[in-house]
């Protein structure tokens, strides 16, 4: 019988920690996010599972062309997945379906016209300018009350997907 207990103690210590562990990398190194809506296709599809990294940005700056997980400006609250188009301290329009950066036409990352011209917005430093790649479907950057995201509110790089096919995010 006290072979039967300490079994029992020993595999619920080695669950615990095991558990403990997860917990940690969930809420410090990594994040899993379901995809809700297609503001995103073209890169994500609606409905795919992916991996955020939590330290992605420990030591390096966000870049344009990242795909990154964030709260959303205007409440704080809601998790969103967008591209960054603007970095701190540059002036962002669009314009005939072709985004400018401090004047010069930049590459769109997804070939997608979008409808309505947007800017010239000035960014501040230690924020970013984002945008859905599904242009005509995403509520993002060009339509929020706050157009930009603190840097402090950007979860992580979203690195790969896993459901329902593999893929690194590009």
């Amino acid at each position: 019988m006290k072979k039967i207990v300490r079994g029992i103690y020993e595999w619920s210590k080695m669950l615990l920690f095991a558990l403990a562990v997860a917990f940690w990398l969930k809420n410090n190194v990594v994040a899993s996010a379901l995809v809700p809506t297609g503001s995103m296709e073209g890169a994500v599809m609606t409905g795919s599972r992916i991996v955020i990294n939590r330290l992605a940005y420990l030591y390096d700056s966000p870049q344009r062309g990242d795909i990154v997980s964030f709260y959303y400006p205007d409440d704080g609250e809601t998790l969103y997945l967008k591209r960054i188009i603007g970095l701190p301290g540059e002036v962002i329009e669009g314009i005939d379906s072709k985004i400018y950066i401090d004047g010069k036409e930049i590459s769109d990352y997804t070939g997608n016209r979008f409808y309505e011209d947007f800017g010239p917005y000035r960014i501040p430093e230690g924020c970013y300018f984002m945008m859905g790649d599904n242009r005509n479907n995403s509520w993002d950057s060009r339509f929020w009350e706050n157009k930009f995201v603190n840097l402090e509110e950007i979860v992580g790089k979203a690195t790969f997907e896993y459901y329902p096919e593999i893929k690194v995010l590009k």
